[in-house]
């Protein structure tokens, strides 16, 4: 009797060890959702720009040599006519020189043939020369006449050769970069000094490629300092007509038309006018809600029917500030989850979050450490 009592409680507790468990049903999780509607798109094209000087001249030695002073040093205000730099003048002086005994040869030469032509002419008055002999002295001394006036012409040349060893500001204005220093030997024409001469004032930035037909010369943008709080008016004065080697972008090249222009090598920002979809009635969702489903975008949308998820895919246009433009997947009306998408799955039932009871039960946590202090204080006092 014991023996088959023993037999039948092994085999009942072989079963229930064997038998699965039902597993737990999933919790309802409550879920932010927001109704889509349509709002504005408030983004507009923007492009960062630099204030630069209208006219901005690289200027050099006309002739070539060492350098052997510099005065001029970055961000100096020069004036027109003030020293920038010297080149070693010892050559130009000693050819200047050169030129100067070959102007006294030639003088010299130029007199002696105007005597003798003077002396045969008298000759030839007495008719104790002939013609001939009167002709050739007078070639000659034109000859003479000629060689001096080269040799005039030459020392001229000389002297200018020696006044271009001083590079001095063609206008006024303030150096931008200097390209050589003391010591350093360059040629006729070689950039020294870059001065970006006073007056009018350009913004200067560079757009892609898609975006260069929309500017065109005497259009009308907005300059907004980055500096101040403030915004000018501008209008494009030249779209280049062909792509920068490097970054393959287009500069333009905006006047500002103000009595007072930023300061030289200031950051700005230009708003086209007309330009872009501003003010566009389009749907936009935060980026929160949305998630890869595979190779493209997905959100999740409520059925409040059943209170079950779907997830719905959906094509995204473009940026607006945080917000994602919706191009197509969606209508306005629809409920759709805006936080927590990664941890949803479809077909899942939802309860929608209450931010009122969020709120309450937060305010029951707090109280809570604040009730537990006075018991804890009660018990050691016993």
């Amino acid at each position: 009797m014991n023996k088959a009592l023993f037999t039948v409680l092994g085999s009942a507790l072989v079963l229930a060890a064997c038998s699965k468990s039902a597993p737990p049903e999933e919790p309802v999780r409550a879920v932010k959702v927001m109704t889509v509607g349509v709002d504005s798109f408030n983004t507009g094209h923007e492009f960062a720009g630099e204030v630069k000087a209208r006219v901005e001249s690289r200027v050099g030695f006309r002739v070539g040599g060492k350098i052997i002073k510099r005065q001029a040093e970055v961000g100096q205000r020069v004036k027109a006519g003030q020293v920038l730099a010297q080149l070693d003048p010892q050559d130009y002086r000693l050819a200047a020189d050169a030129a100067r005994a070959q102007l006294a040869a030639a003088s010299t030469n130029r007199d002696l043939a105007a005597a003798d032509y003077k002396r045969y002419k008298e000759l030839r008055d007495q008719n104790f020369i002939s013609g001939a002999e009167l002709e050739r002295r007078d070639t000659t001394l034109k000859a003479a006449q000629a060689q001096m006036q080269q040799a005039q012409s030459q020392l001229a040349v000389q002297g200018n050769q020696a006044n271009y060893a001083v590079l001095v500001a063609d206008v006024s204005g303030v150096v931008t970069a200097v390209e050589a220093e003391v010591g350093q030997v360059v040629s006729a024409g070689t950039p020294v000094v870059r001065i970006a001469a006073d007056g009018v004032r350009d913004v200067v930035f560079s757009v892609p490629e898609d975006k260069v037909a929309a500017f065109k010369p005497g259009q009308g943008v907005k300059v907004r300092l980055w500096a101040q709080n403030s915004e000018l008016d501008g209008k494009v004065r030249e779209v280049a007509a062909s792509a920068d080697p490097v970054t393959r972008t287009y500069p333009v090249k905006v006047a500002l038309d103000t009595p007072t222009p930023p300061v030289l090598g200031a950051t700005v920002y230009v708003l086209p006018q007309g330009m872009g979809i501003t003010g566009t009635q389009v749907i936009k969702l935060p980026t929160t809600a949305l998630r890869q489903d595979g190779k493209a975008s997905a959100v999740w949308v409520l059925d409040k029917t059943s209170m079950t998820l779907k997830s719905q895919p959906v094509q995204i246009a473009t940026a607006d500030g945080n917000e994602a433009v919706i191009a197509s997947g969606l209508q306005p009306g629809m409920l759709v989850v805006s936080a927590g998408v990664h941890v949803l799955s479809p077909g899942q039932k939802v309860t929608i979050f209450q931010q009122k009871m969020a709120v309450a039960s937060a305010a029951s946590v707090a109280a809570e450490p604040a009730s537990a202090v006075p018991a804890v204080a009660a018990s050691a006092a016993k």
